[in-house]
């Protein structure tokens, strides 16, 4: 486990920051109606934008060992 956290280490971190980016576009648009199927609710905002940080953050991470065994 603490080999795998320190392999994703870049990817937790931008899913860290996903979070926080997912729970403060809840609380400041979010959705007037309450139909909209991931803002209506605090939580599955933030696990959304968790979800997109990790993917974007391993896409980036990928990115930077791929330079890195280049040169």
């Amino acid at each position: 486990m603490k080999n795998w956290i320190n392999s994703k280490k870049i990817a937790l971190l931008v899913a860290l920051l996903g979070s926080i980016s997912g729970y403060l576009y809840w609380n400041y648009v979010g959705c007037a109606s309450g139909t909209c199927a991931i803002t209506s609710v605090w939580w599955r905002s933030t696990i959304y934008g968790a979800i997109m940080g990790y993917l974007l953050g391993d896409i980036i991470q990928n990115n930077l060992k791929k330079q890195n065994h280049e040169n």
